[in-house]
């Protein structure tokens, strides 16, 4: 028999039948993540229950030499959740409880198959919310977004996932579980935590998060500004960040953008918009009044010919609707896309979207932009039709727009991860000696290389491996640490 065969073995001996998945039809329900140009059909599936049905999974990978791959909603846009044809899809949506809403602590303790948005509403009640939010919180898992390190239209202001756990429990790759921080805002020791969150899971699985809550600010005042063009909604982004201005959040999304969005949920965005701009301001009411007076008139100073400032919840849930179905609705303009992410300088934003718009029409494709213009995450979504034979165009401009942001100044990733579809980008942005070095923490905590394998780094390698027989003698070996690869 295989280890994949054994494993199989084991996991049915123990699971109930209903966890364990063969049945090829039904494997194929796992192939891919939200990027779903990337497809591999897992060996096996596990439906976890508990952290002890996965630290068990877990612990027979181990004896078995068997990869494994955590999964949990499936949102993910990098290919992070990719399965191995020759490991086992851990899939942990059912350990979905909040465990504990401490809210003396202003913390909640979550399995990671609690949905982002759940977490918000159970909160609520007492005053309280969880601040990322990703474009997925009603479908992504917390689990999930520890993994990736999410951000979301507000991490602006509030930050990504890594600002808001202050504890974690993990399976760790030898199948053992062991907890990192807790309810202390600054757990003493190495941060541990800090380098779990954003993992991408392959340093082991996250089984329980425990996370800060936020209180609800006094007053939300969104606003809704179009503009004739990108680029004097641009110019709008750095003047309120120039003025001092601290938005909760500021989105932008083009013409393309808006066009999908009216076509999906009809959010009545101004008509002749070549650029609208959504920017919410949320605290004390005093301070919020004077932020929206100052918005409103740099907006205005920048181009926008029309304002408006969301009445009640309902005409700011509107607004936000259009922008946060925005991926899901360019399939109404276009048969397929590619969701791109990566960061740039706001300073940058008028230039690299050029740059964008000229390599899209030398490629004969369009270009929906979509993005976080406070913080220079962009979200650009490649069109292309499959059937006509674009793909490998599509592929490209994706690809060079990575390259635009690296060239002036920014990340191949701002949330979405490296997954499987950036580690051929890791190279351009890290030396060897800085990959070498991240290594060296992957091995501390997976020597045999089983967790997620083939994700974030673009030359996988065994951990006892020297690097430095790539090219004579390593940097890392002179200082006398190239032993623990």
């Amino acid at each position: 028999m295989s280890a994949l065969a054994d494993l199989t073995s084991a996991c049915r001996a123990r699971l109930k039948p209903s966890q364990v998945i063969t049945e090829p039809a039904e494997l194929r329900t796992y192939e891919c993540d939200g990027l779903s140009s990337y497809r591999s059909t897992p060996g096996l599936v596990v439906l976890a229950e508990s952290t002890t049905d996965i630290a068990y999974v877990v612990a027979q990978c181990a004896a078995l030499g068997v990869p494994f791959v955590a999964r949990g909603s499936g949102t993910g846009l990098s290919g992070g959740a990719l399965p191995r044809t020759d490991g086992v899809l851990i899939v942990a949506s059912r350990l979905n409880s909040i465990l504990d809403l401490a809210i003396a602590d202003e913390r909640a303790v979550v399995e990671p198959g609690v949905i982002n948005a759940n977490l918000t509403a159970a909160a609520a009640p007492h005053g309280y919310y969880y601040a990322p939010d990703p474009s997925s919180q009603q479908v992504c898992s917390i689990g999930g977004n520890v993994a990736e390190n999410s951000g979301g239209a507000h991490c602006l202001k509030y930050g990504f996932t890594a600002h808001h756990v202050t504890g974690l429990e993990v399976v760790m790759p030898d199948g053992s579980t062991q907890r990192f921080g807790g309810l202390a805002p600054d757990p003493v020791g190495y941060d541990v935590v800090g380098a779990v969150v954003g993992s991408e899971g392959t340093l082991g699985v996250v089984t329980e998060a425990t996370v800060r809550l936020l209180r609800a600010p006094q007053s939300v005042q969104t606003v809704l500004a179009a503009f004739t063009t990108i680029e004097a909604a641009g110019d709008a982004v750095s003047a309120i960040i120039s003025a001092g201005v601290l938005p909760a959040a500021i989105e932008l999304m083009d013409a393309l953008a808006i066009e999908a969005a009216e076509a999906a949920v009809h959010p009545n965005y101004p008509a002749g918009a070549g650029a609208v701009l959504v920017v919410e301001l949320d605290g004390p009411t005093c301070e919020v009044d004077a932020q929206l007076a100052d918005v409103t008139r740099l907006c205005g100073a920048s181009g926008a010919f029309e304002l408006r400032v969301a009445a009640d919840a309902a005409e700011r849930g509107l607004i936000w609707k259009g922008r946060k179905s925005a991926f899901a609705a360019v399939g109404r303009i276009s048969p397929d896309y590619i969701v791109q992410d990566g960061v740039i300088p706001r300073t940058a934003l008028a230039d690299v979207l050029q740059a964008i718009d000229d390599v899209a029409h030398r490629a004969g494709l369009r270009v929906a932009n979509v993005f976080h213009a406070g913080d220079g995450n962009l979200h650009p979504l490649v069109l292309f039709d499959e059937a006509n034979g674009e793909t490998e165009r599509a592929e490209e401009v994706s690809n060079r727009i990575i390259e635009l942001c690296l060239e002036h100044g920014g990340s191949i990733t701002g949330e979405h991860g490296v997954g499987h579809d950036k580690v051929v980008h890791m190279g351009k942005m890290f030396s060897a000696v800085d990959l070498d070095v991240m290594q060296l923490v992957r091995c501390a905590f997976d020597p045999a290389g089983i967790s997620n394998p083939g994700k974030v780094f673009p030359t996988p390698r065994l951990c006892g491996e020297r690097p430095g027989k790539r090219s004579g003698v390593h940097p890392l070996q002179e200082a006398g640490v190239a032993d623990v690869f």
